[in-house]
């Protein structure tokens, strides 16, 4: 009986070198395969994210999962396919574009990084839950959501200090956490950690989704539309960040680390 055989690249996205910014699997296939299969090669991978995409000619359908849930937008993800589509299988090219669970979200070459296009999202006043902020660990000076809650505190050393109950945390958050500060650093604008232990994830080293809601927050809140930003997870990384009506650019650098394959 013949192997069923996948293509597997890592890539670390966001990231300035390798071992840094945010590891992705990222599988190409030939077709779509039963959805338990790609929870399993997900789980198995045990990465925060594995893509996995089907297509050609610059256009592919793209879906993303955890290692225990299919998620509706992941941007570190889809930086790493665009990477892994723009340099291996169809290096020709200078833009792909995705059709996901989000829309349709394009990924072009922008000089020696890449340039990630997401929908904003718009995070509005929100009222903590009991508990809430026992669990996090800090009581947050402003408190929005728009799919995630976003939790404003004062000062980038309280961001890094954060010790959250991942079990408590959990159990009163199904979608994650956005812990966010402005930054000490005069070169970056405001500094963020994302902690989804709910999703598989007790802390994600760079988020590029949870930047469609913060890009959008510090424009506002800084009175500019190009931003800097910094993710302070162990790993960290860094994100360009330009915001639109609609839409937020992200722009970022790609790590290659591992290319090979599965067998099943």
């Amino acid at each position: 009986m013949n192997a069923l055989r996948i293509p597997l690249f890592q890539v670390d996205a966001f990231a300035e070198r390798t071992f840094a910014g945010n590891p992705a699997a990222v599988c190409p296939l030939e077709s779509w395969l039963d959805d338990e299969l790609l929870r399993a090669v997900a789980q198995e991978n045990n990465l925060s994210e594995t893509a996995f995409l089907v297509g050609g000619a610059g256009r592919y359908e793209l879906r993303w999962f955890t290692p225990v849930a299919e998620v509706d937008l992941c941007g570190h993800a889809t930086l790493a396919s665009g990477f892994v589509v723009l340099e291996y299988l169809e290096p020709e090219r200078s833009e792909v574009s995705f059709e996901t669970r989000s829309g349709t979200l394009a990924v072009r070459r922008a000089g020696a990084r890449l340039a990630l296009d997401l929908p904003r999202r718009i995070p509005r006043p929100f009222t903590l839950p009991a508990g809430y902020a026992e669990a996090l660990g800090a009581r947050p000076l402003e408190t929005l959501r728009a799919e995630c809650p976003l939790l404003v505190l004062d000062s980038e050393a309280a961001v890094r200090a954060l010790r959250p109950d991942m079990g408590r945390l959990a159990a009163l958050e199904p979608h994650g956490a956005i812990v966010t500060a402005p930054a000490d650093d005069p070169r970056v604008d405001f500094v963020s950690r994302f902690f989804a232990p709910a999703l598989g994830i007790p802390e994600d080293p760079v988020t590029g989704s949870v930047h469609s809601e913060l890009a959008g927050y510090w424009s506002e809140r800084l009175g500019r539309t190009a931003l800097e930003a910094r993710q302070l997870s162990a790993r960290g990384g860094a994100l360009g960040c330009t915001v639109e009506e609609t839409r937020v650019r992200l722009v970022g650098s790609v790590a290659p680390y591992l290319r090979g394959t599965i067998e099943l």
